[in-house]
């Protein structure tokens, strides 16, 4: 098993067998009890009649289980499909359309709208049992072009699309974080604020197993449980969105908080203020931006921390094994100060997208990944992002495809034409707001409604507003989005938040 996931967690389960690989609340698994868990997953799936390449779904909120089970279809030879717990049944149902699961495990809460997706449910309870027994023998051999997972995720396009990471891009990535970043060495202590369906959530996990971390993960967001465990568990490196550092900056104890074990921390998601900069500069911690892309494998570059105080909007240069460029439409290279698009390239990026030749085309092109981004390079190489050419929203580090929004919305009665686009929000950064055009205004709580069955809670806007007039358009005859952007970016101020 050479560079698989599977390979690096039998070799921490010899090395550091008695090392915490994870913490979720009290309970702590070693990397031989992970290990050993995840081999008789890897039986069972097997003896169930799960092949090399067959997808298997996951539908619960974090916990042990939950990554053994991630750790034991990746050593049987299949491809994990994590849903998002949030998701309604049409969502679940739009994801496994292309993605064919076997069948998926889901918590009892769940169960219910993955069988009406037509899923084959089955109980994570029956995983949690496989916790102690024999140890197992697994006779499938992983290789390390396997692929490993499907990870949704939003964008320009109504569905989500399928990134495919495999055992050799996983594991290329961690081994480059850990050639140009010290503090991600065996035995440090790290702690994961991200659902594991989520991209920042598994490859956290992925990645970290790997380099023989121990992982600090929660069930859901709450600053002062977050602030308690970065102090009592002595954590080291912490990543997150600025919305997260902000609510645990705001927390009553953490003016007296120790928090001098953390040696490395990351912001990304949006650009991370001054006075948040600040904040923790106080405490000893500088905040570094970061950008990346689920398609890239996570972080494509990081702030260097010696000027990250100097210049927090910038994100660095690139990795050791990541080559960041920003180009003009014809793929020219922008000259310093000149705006284009952010392209980039590493071993660890996305095989591709799951059954999807069209859009991979589109995304990777002579062997650079094509983010939609626009970013901007200083005289010494030092990106910072812009702006999104993508039609993305991105809402408490959440990412919502404008497109699904509208794709829903433009379902209900009344409704002509329809655009969501961003809202500032104080808590999420961003939240959805759609402008709409029909021959009168709708029932709006009834269209609130509508769209709270078919988009999962973080995506349903809280904005509506009506447009008598026809939405504006460009010359081809597409609607507008920036004028629409124009027209409305201060209409947050004035309507009513209707959710």
């Amino acid at each position: 098993m050479p560079q698989t996931i599977p390979s690096a967690l039998a070799w921490w389960a010899r090395m550091r067998p008695d090392q915490p690989a994870l913490v979720v609340g009290e309970d702590r698994l070693t990397f031989r009890e992970l290990h050993a868990w995840s081999e008789r997953i890897a039986a069972r799936l097997i003896a169930d009649g799960i092949e090399p390449g067959d997808r298997v779904g996951i539908c619960a909120t974090n916990s042990p289980t939950y990554c053994a089970l991630l750790m034991g279809i990746i050593r049987a030879g299949g491809i994990c499909n994590p849903i998002n717990f949030r998701y309604t049944t049409r969502e679940i149902a739009d994801l496994v359309e292309t993605t064919e699961p076997r069948f998926v495990f889901a918590l009892p809460d769940y169960e219910e709208k993955v069988r009406a997706a037509g899923m084959d449910v089955r109980q994570i309870a029956d995983i949690t049992a496989l916790r102690e027994g024999e140890a197992a023998v697994v006779a499938h051999d992983p290789l390390p072009d396997d692929p490993i997972v499907i990870i949704a995720t939003s964008g320009s396009t109504a569905k989500p699309k399928g990134v495919v990471f495999t055992n050799r891009s996983m594991t290329a990535y961690a081994a480059a974080w850990a050639a140009e970043e010290p503090a991600a060495s065996p035995g440090s202590r790290i702690i994961s604020l991200a659902p594991l369906n989520t991209s920042a959530g598994f490859v956290q996990f992925m990645h970290y197993s790997t380099l023989g971390c121990t992982c600090h993960m929660l069930n859901s967001f709450v600053p002062e449980e977050a602030l308690r465990i970065l102090v009592d568990e002595r954590i080291n490196l912490f990543g997150a969105v600025p919305v997260f550092f902000e609510a645990i900056a705001q927390c009553p104890g953490f003016a007296d908080a120790d928090l001098s074990a953390i040696r490395m921390a990351t912001v990304g998601g949006a650009r991370v203020s001054r006075a948040l900069q600040e904040t923790y500069a106080a405490k000893g911690i500088v905040l570094r931006q970061i950008y990346g892309q689920t398609e890239i494998g996570g972080n494509a570059t990081i702030m260097p921390e010696h000027l990250a105080m100097v210049a927090p909007e910038k994100c660095g240069w690139g990795g050791i094994f990541m080559d960041v460029k920003v180009v003009r439409p014809d793929g020219s290279r922008c000259n310093p100060g000149e705006t284009g698009e952010i392209l980039m390239r590493s071993p660890g990026m996305m095989q591709g997208y799951w059954r999807n030749p069209e859009e991979t085309a589109k995304a990777i092109r002579d062997g650079w990944l094509c983010s939609g981004d626009i970013g901007v390079m200083d005289e010494h190489g030092l990106l910072t992002f812009v702006d999104r050419l993508k039609d993305l929203i991105i809402s408490g580090g959440l990412n919502i495809s404008a497109a699904e929004v509208e794709r829903v919305v433009s379902e209900f009665p009344g409704i002509v034409e329809v655009l969501a686009i961003a809202a500032p929000d104080p808590k999420f950064t961003e939240t959805p707001m759609i402008v709409y055009h029909g021959p009168v205004e709708v029932d709006v709580v009834a269209l609130i409604a509508h769209c709270e069955t078919q988009l999962s809670n973080y995506k349903v806007p809280r904005y509506v507003a009506y447009s008598a007039d026809p939405l504006p358009r460009v010359a081809t005859g597409k609607l507008s989005k920036p004028a629409v952007r124009a027209r409305y970016a201060e209409a947050h101020k004035t309507l009513p938040r209707v959710r």
